[in-house]
């Protein structure tokens, strides 16, 4: 893999994208015209009076005038006047590290490609799942995903992904052995033990659109503020809180491994500028490499979330939650690793032969007996 400095000017030109930064009296007018619209719901006397109409005795509704939707429309989905950096952002050592990841991630040019070449993603996780029986109680085991994603150069062209079904690690809950065990073989009977193989042109697989499965870069502000926005605007609601899900987001953004060098610097900076997020460990292994973590607290589920990096080249490594309280009915231990992924990059000229938009549900059929894939076939038609 090929990296090389750009000149200072190609780094500044790249740090602010496609799209300016507001202008600071664009920030105060926003703001302004934030509070206005305030307080005028608050004393709708004093929009009377600006307006030059006589007044008369008004009533008094408070902030609820504005309605629900009309104060997320406000504060969060606005380019100029949203939530990010008003609540303060990641205490001074996580900001800086994230800096200078965002710094390294635009001073690198991408991974080079020639036509016929791929780039190969390669992406592992490890967490814990769990089954149980229509009666019985439930057994929490974990399992590790892996899967390979070729890019060709021109993304245009066809891309192949391979899901190998997942493999079991250990079974946390005693004596869930036979219950496992019976699991796996329903896999393998369905699958046949094959790995599942796509193939698609653009990535559009099992009828997706490229943007809708891989992230939709061109519509991602490159400004930090904005982007953060943005990101609060495209998980409104999810997760177990707003700047949590902000972070999730992000990380699953660096994990695809697609996203180009100036949107992973302002994504950097996006972090950077979450209420909550710390260094947690200042030397972070994951699958032999070493990088730093940072990550945020979530109350409601008792883990915490971390983007491990490594800050002198902006790359990811992987993500980690930790159960921070544990899970005494899991067998999770407080501190242990909940969930982990990793991811790795290189190019290569070969890729796998096969595969279909659809992979396993092309190959399996929608038959009376594929009851695992029934949600993805189509209805019956009408006689």
């Amino acid at each position: 893999m090929r990296r090389w400095n750009m000149d200072e000017l190609t780094i500044v030109r790249n740090l602010r994208g496609e799209q300016e930064s507001p202008t600071p009296a664009a920030v105060t007018a926003g703001r302004a015209a934030l509070f206005d619209r305030i307080g005028a719901a608050a004393d709708p006397g004093t929009a009377a009076r600006k307006a030059g109409v006589p007044n008369r005795k008004l009533v008094r509704p408070g902030l609820a005038a504005l309605g629900a939707g009309a104060l997320v429309a406000v504060l969060v989905f606005s380019d100029l006047v949203g939530l990010a950096g008003w609540r303060g952002g990641a205490d001074p050592a996580a900001a800086a590290v994230l800096e200078q990841a965002a710094v390294a991630a635009i001073t690198f040019e991408d991974i080079s490609l020639n036509a016929g070449d791929y780039l190969l993603v390669e992406r592992e996780s490890v967490g814990v799942t769990s089954g149980q029986e229509a009666v019985g109680p439930v057994v929490y085991f974990r399992v590790r995903q892996y899967s390979q994603l070729y890019v060709p150069a021109d993304r245009e062209d066809e891309w192949i992904w391979v899901r190998p079904t997942n493999t079991l690690v250990d079974i946390l809950t005693p004596g869930g052995e036979d219950l496992v065990g019976r699991y796996y073989a329903t896999i393998d009977e369905e699958t046949g033990g094959v790995p599942e193989r796509l193939r698609a042109t653009g990535g559009a697989f099992y009828g997706n659109t490229s943007d809708s499965q891989w992230g939709d870069y061109d519509s991602m502000p490159r400004d930090p503020y904005r982007l953060l926005n943005h990101i609060y605007m495209m998980t409104f609601g999810a997760g177990s809180s707003r700047d949590g899900e902000a972070l999730v987001f992000i990380a699953d953004t660096l994990r695809q491994g697609t996203a180009p060098a100036d949107l992973r610097a302002a994504l950097f900076r996006a972090a950077a500028m979450i209420p909550g997020v710390t260094v947690t460990e200042e030397r972070a292994e994951l699958d032999g490499s070493v990088g730093v973590a940072v990550g945020r607290f979530e109350s409601k589920n008792g883990l915490r979330i971390e983007l491990v990096f490594d800050p002198a080249t902006g790359q990811l490594i992987g993500e980690r939650e930790v159960a921070v309280d544990g899970y005494p009915e899991q067998l999770v231990k407080p501190g242990d690793v909940y969930r982990s992924s990793t991811v790795r990059m290189s190019v290569t000229d070969r890729a796998p032969e096969g595969g279909t938009p659809n992979g396993a549900f092309d190959v399996l059929g929608c038959t009376p007996g594929d009851r695992r894939w029934e949600w993805q076939c189509p209805p019956p038609a009408n006689d």
